[in-house]
């Protein structure tokens, strides 16, 4: 045993100096050449379609991009609370460079881990605070969800609409104001129903949710939550379905007539290479259909020509500019007036919390 201890004391000895023998620059270097671990912390499966699903599709387009020179990891299923905490404190011990936390309640448990990793950048999804090293990052989805609105008051024959929402935050308020502005567009008597979940991804609830709002005469499906739950409902109902965060063709082919889509890669090659770079900067990023970050895509194949030609320059108008999805009169559901001229600026949209007259519903507590 003393031999083996003195064999191990002499190799330790050997491997020291010959750490000693290269030079400061080379290792630095190493240290330079070394890929950058991306970690990211999802609060669902990433499955087959949906928010996370779209933000694993996002990694692995960076990976593409960057090849060796990053290096990414995934946690699934993490719930808001202590669990993400935890979760993001152990991958950026373990050597992660740069983390995504990819759901709203992820903001203040990040915050809490960036403050003890200063070294650590972290990317948070639809936050509204910053610090040194953690940035946030989101999407204008409510533009698409305008147009995908336009489409179903123009589609549907009953002129209701159902909406599952998952939790009564800003950019579910957007959408759905946006969605129902853009079907009174087309048709000024429409009605959205709203079924609230107070909760991200939960297939049986979805599921029930849309049961429910097609027993209340919906014709016309859509929804802020995490599962293909709703686009198969709209199939087995035969009612009609726009998509959200995937396409969901592959769960709804007759009833799906677009699909509101989310695509993160060029966004995470972006920040990804900034810090390889040493450029990284804590900017907040708020996209949208002229970044390339959500799409009105998927249309289906039966849309009659001219109802696509319509569509297509309502699209061109508001990447113009040209059309406001806020735009005033804005006139809420228990009819106080919003706004009266003008358009809401970057800042009422960020804090929306009322709901557009044509919304059937009110808005539960908040989180």
């Amino acid at each position: 045993m003393h031999k083996n201890l003195s064999r191990a004391a002499v190799g330790a000895l050997a491997a020291a100096a010959l750490f000693a023998a290269i030079p400061t620059p080379a290792l630095a270097q190493a240290a330079v050449n070394a890929p950058l671990q991306a970690c990211f912390v999802h609060v669902s499966p990433v499955g087959q379609a949906g928010w996370t699903y779209q933000h694993d599709q996002g990694r692995q387009a960076m990976e593409q991009a960057l090849g060796a020179r990053v290096r990414t990891r995934t946690v699934e299923s993490v719930p808001e609370g202590p669990d993400s905490e935890r979760v993001m404190r152990d991958l950026a011990a373990q050597g992660c460079g740069l983390i995504f936390a990819t759901s709203f309640g992820y903001l203040e448990a990040a915050l809490r881990v960036a403050a003890d990793f200063p070294a650590v950048k972290f990317e948070h999804a639809g936050g509204y605070k910053t610090a040194a090293n953690l940035n946030t990052y989101n999407a204008r989805y409510y533009e698409a969800r305008w147009l995908a609105g336009w489409l179903a008051g123009r589609q549907s024959k009953a002129g209701v609409a159902g909406y599952v929402a998952g939790f009564p935050v800003p950019e579910v308020v957007q959408g759905i104001n946006a969605f129902t502005l853009g079907m009174r567009a087309a048709n000024p008597q429409a009605q959205v129903r709203v079924v609230w979940l107070n909760a991200w991804f939960d297939p049986p609830r979805e599921r029930e949710a849309a049961l429910t709002l097609v027993n209340q005469g919906a014709d016309v499906l859509t929804n802020h939550s995490g599962s293909p739950a709703v686009p198969q409902v709209a199939e087995e109902k035969g009612v009609l379905l726009l998509a959200y965060q995937s396409d969901m063709a592959r769960f709804a082919p007759t009833a799906q007539l677009a699909a509101v889509t989310h695509h993160w890669g060029g966004h995470y090659t972006r920040v990804a290479q900034s810090v390889l770079d040493g450029r990284w900067r804590n900017l907040p990023v708020w996209g949208g259909m002229r970044d390339g970050l959500v799409q009105l895509s998927a249309l289906h194949a039966r849309l009659p020509a001219a109802l696509r030609a319509e569509l297509a320059q309502r699209q061109q108008d508001l990447l113009a500019g040209r059309l406001q999805p806020f735009a005033a009169p804005l006139v809420d559901n228990t009819g106080r007036q919003r706004l009266a001229t003008g358009a809401l600026d970057d800042a009422a949209i960020s804090r929306m919390d009322w709901l557009v007259q044509g919304v059937t519903g009110g808005m539960p507590a908040s989180r």
